[in-house]
C-alpha cells in the first residue's frame, strides 16, 4: 500500500453501509467533519443524528471509483484529492469552486467512464 493510500481526504456520512450520503447517484466527501454537518442539516435536518460520519482516505476513493462509484468533493476535500490523484496519472483538471452564491455548497463530482474506469469526467 502506498503512502499516499492513507492520506485522509475528507468525511463520509452514512446511515448504514447501504445508506450512504449522496449528492445525485454520488458519494458526498466534505473536507472536515463540521462541513458534512453544515451539509446534513441543510439536506435533511431531521436526519443529522441518524448519520455517522467516518473518514474517508485516497486509497478507499479509489478503490470506489475502480469500480464505477462516482464522488462529490467539497473545495477542501477536492483540493486534497486532486494532487494524488494526479500522482497517479488521472487526468483530471483543477476544479473551479467559484460561484456567485455564498450560500451555495459548491461541489466537485468524479464519474468513472469508459469500459476499463480509467477515464474520468468532472461534473
Amino acid at each position: 500500500m502506498a503512502d499516499r493510500d492513507t492520506k485522509v481526504i475528507g468525511y463520509f456520512a452514512s446511515a448504514s453501509p447501504e445508506e450512504v450520503v449522496r449528492e445525485g447517484e454520488a458519494c458526498l466527501v466534505a473536507g472536515s467533519e463540521a462541513a458534512m454537518k453544515r451539509y446534513l442539516s441543510r439536506s435533511d435536518p431531521g436526519d443529522v443524528n441518524r448519520q455517522t460520519i467516518k473518514k474517508t482516505r485516497f486509497g478507499e476513493i479509489m478503490k470506489g471509483l475502480s469500480v464505477g462509484a462516482s464522488d462529490s468533493f467539497d473545495e477542501e476535500a477536492y483540493n486534497r484529492f486532486y494532487p494524488l490523484a494526479k500522482q497517479v496519472g488521472m487526468p483530471l483538471a483543477p476544479a473551479d469552486f467559484s460561484s456567485s452564491d455564498a450560500e451555495e455548497i459548491k461541489l466537485m463530482t468524479v464519474i468513472p467512464t469508459g469500459p476499463d474506469r480509467k477515464r474520468f469526467s468532472l461534473w
